[in-house]
């Protein structure tokens, strides 16, 4: 049986010399990246693939692109449509891949566009301007949509909102082609909520808080006619002896195994791990430790569950770093690799 066969893509801003979207052959033993080719895609500060696998979709501007994607993991494109709003910063599709769901901060706006089985994106479904004042604490005093993304049961959509300290919970009317605001998740002010992922078995919520540098744990249950989330921890991303006001909790990342939390902090420039509890969902903190760049905005842990990468956006850098469970360390493997202010990065199979 062959094995199976990983690209990376790392989305960056095109500011300077990169072209928007660079892809990269995934060495999982060695736990290494190398880069193949480049493909123009302006300012691709994320993408997400198509549930079959076949497509790219990316932020471009004040739209998203397509692209499809070879056996070897390369781009073309397809097409491009706007959004009616300013850039957005997240993608995310529906558990049957029917739509593909646009955050932007911008503007505070929840996006979802009709996506066609040959690819192509097709016209919008419905577009959400959030509404509302913050903290009144520095940036964050409008609304802020950072993060969508939709429960695993595929009910309902998560709309993360950075500015109002907010995740509001939309149910999709698809005979009406409407979001249909159903329930809110009211935050501490200036908690400043950025990131949900859930579970693998889809009971748990956890959201990063990028102002209070927090993860907070919820259970979630969508068998009945509304939504329902229940707080059950908070645990802090920073170690111990750092002030919360310098730094930024930046990128989540929940491992293949399902059963470790990863995520990065902006400021400190470091990297948790937390272990993920079988019973109740619940964290416990691991290690803290230095990523070797400036301002890591996402990451990534291979299929192997033994490496990860971090895109460090200030220092135009990826790190490597082998994963010692037992010791809770982390080990860094080679020299960072040189890209353009990366935003975003993933491993997907071929």
């Amino acid at each position: 049986m062959a094995e199976k066969k990983y690209v990376a893509y790392v989305g960056s801003y095109t500011h300077g010399k990169c072209k928007g979207i660079t892809v990269y052959d995934v060495d999982v033993e060695k736990g290494r990246f190398t880069q193949r080719s480049e493909t123009e895609c302006s300012n691709a500060s994320h993408t997400a693939l198509s549930k079959n696998g076949k497509y790219l979709y990316s932020i471009e501007d004040e739209g998203v692109a397509v692209f499809k994607r070879d056996e070897n993991g390369d781009l073309e494109r397809l097409n491009r449509v706007g959004i009616q709003g300013m850039r957005g910063c997240f993608l995310s599709t529906d558990v049957d891949g029917r739509y593909l769901y646009v955050a932007g901060y911008h503007d505070g706006k929840v996006t979802v566009v009709h996506t066609h089985r040959d690819g192509s994106l097709g016209s919008i479904f419905d577009g959400v301007f959030h509404a509302g004042l913050g903290s009144v604490a520095e940036r964050n005093f409008r609304p802020h949509v950072n993060c969508v993304r939709p429960t695993p049961d595929n009910k309902y959509l998560c709309a993360v909102d950075n500015g109002i300290d907010q995740v509001k919970i939309y149910a999709i009317n698809k005979i009406r082609n409407k979001l249909e605001l159903v329930d809110i998740l009211r935050c501490p002010r200036e908690s400043g909520p950025r990131i949900i992922r859930f579970s693998q078995d889809g009971k748990y919520a956890y959201i990063l808080f990028e102002l209070s540098n927090e993860i907070r744990v919820y259970t979630y249950n969508g068998e009945g006619k509304l939504p329902e989330f229940e707080l059950i921890q908070t645990i802090r991303t920073l170690s111990d002896k750092k002030d919360q006001y310098h730094n930024a909790a930046s990128g989540l990342a929940l491992a293949p195994d399902g059963k470790h939390l990863f995520c990065t902090t902006a400021g400190e420039n470091t990297v948790s791990m937390f272990e993920i509890n079988d019973e109740d969902g619940t964290l416990t903190k691991k290690f803290v430790l230095p990523i070797s760049g400036d301002y890591p905005k996402d990451l990534v842990i291979f299929p192997d569950n033994q490496h990860i990468a971090v895109a460090n956006h200030s220092s135009n850098t990826i790190t490597f770093f082998k994963v010692d469970y037992e010791k809770n360390v982390i080990i860094m493997n080679g020299k960072p690799l040189k890209v353009n202010e990366p935003n975003s990065i993933h491993i997907w199979e071929v």
